[in-house]
């Protein structure tokens, strides 16, 4: 094995096909894919086949039960992962993608560490196992891929809710992992709200780390992307959605063939997988950042890129995960 790949949330419905599109077309890679209980009963469809691809490839893949709702499991997995790489038993990694989301459009959860849980899935977990894999990663053509969406943007209307992305003042960042009740009523909009802040969130961390980066010499030619993969069609996330709108994303994958001829908005989750599997590994995009939608480079919200709020973000993150000096080679 010459490569080492981590994805998380590999039972997802983008990860599936990413994961067998990479090892159909990247043969030395070993993947390592985090799932929450591959042990899970009754097995989930998305569980059944990620186990099919494991049997045809069972050289090139792993997978590690990791809570992304857990601060400490990700921290535990991260330091498993940084050992065997220094310990020469996987290669160092070539990317790192941060793929599991979750989301509650039907009242608040939170994790056993008490969070609100889209935020930690979404973003906290992955601002923790990046921040610690740096060190772990090739130097030389390292890549880092997060997940965005056009919801990021507080400026693009969301047809599915009446409230979009809006991070609190910097006083009151604490309210993104502790916020208070939902008004009633308000549960599915302020659902898509906690989702589209998470977004928000990844496209500011790349923008941060891309900045501390390409400031450390040893570790500046390692990349960070943040990848729109459009409506997902396929997803089973839309199973969470309000009835009307699970019915019209089955008729839209009916009709995507039609609809691409007017629109790339809605994709297929391979065909997205595909544009994620280029920006981690093809040659093109070698060097390579910022956002992307799909494989095109495109402006992220304007809200991404207020200095003061990313800088002040990732500070909250960063004690919010309880990261230290020393975990990491990218400074506070």
């Amino acid at each position: 094995m010459s490569e080492t790949i981590v994805i998380t949330g590999a039972t997802g419905s983008l990860a599936i096909e990413a994961i067998q599109q990479i090892l159909t077309s990247y043969p030395s890679v070993n993947i390592i894919g985090t799932v929450r209980d591959s042990k899970a009963s009754p097995k989930s469809p998305h569980l059944l086949r990620l186990e099919e691809i494991i049997s045809q490839y069972p050289n090139n893949i792993s997978i590690k039960n990791v809570d992304l709702n857990s601060i400490n499991e990700v921290r535990e997995f991260a330091d498993e992962i940084a050992g065997l790489v220094e310990s020469k038993k996987i290669p160092p990694i070539r990317a790192i993608i941060c793929n599991a989301f979750t989301w509650s459009l039907n009242g608040q959860k939170f994790s056993s560490d008490r969070l609100e849980s889209t935020f930690q899935v979404n973003h906290l977990a992955h601002f923790l196992l990046t921040l610690k894999l740096v060190r772990s990663m090739n130097r030389e053509i390292g890549r880092i891929i997060l997940l965005g969406s056009e919801v990021h943007d507080p400026e693009i209307v969301n047809p599915l809710s009446k409230l979009g992305a809006q991070l609190p003042g910097d006083d009151n960042l604490d309210s993104l992992i502790k916020p208070g009740p939902d008004k009633t009523g308000s549960e599915h909009d302020m659902g898509w709200r906690r989702y589209a802040n998470s977004k928000l969130a990844n496209v500011m961390f790349m923008r941060s780390l891309n900045e501390r980066l390409s400031k450390a010499l040893e570790f500046s030619k390692i990349t960070v992307t943040a990848m729109d993969p459009g409506g997902l069609v396929g997803s089973r996330a839309h199973d969470a959605q309000r009835t009307i709108n699970r019915l019209l994303f089955r008729l839209f994958a009916i009709l995507l063939p039609i609809i691409n001829l007017f629109t790339d908005k809605l994709r297929s989750n391979a065909n997205s997988a595909k544009d994620l599997v280029a920006l981690a590994l093809d040659q093109e995009f070698d060097s390579k950042r910022g956002y992307f939608n799909g494989r095109t480079v495109q402006s992220p919200a304007r809200a991404s890129e207020d200095d003061e709020k990313c800088e002040a973000l990732w500070k909250a993150c960063w004690q919010w995960t309880g990261m230290k000096d020393d975990e990491t080679c990218v400074s506070l």
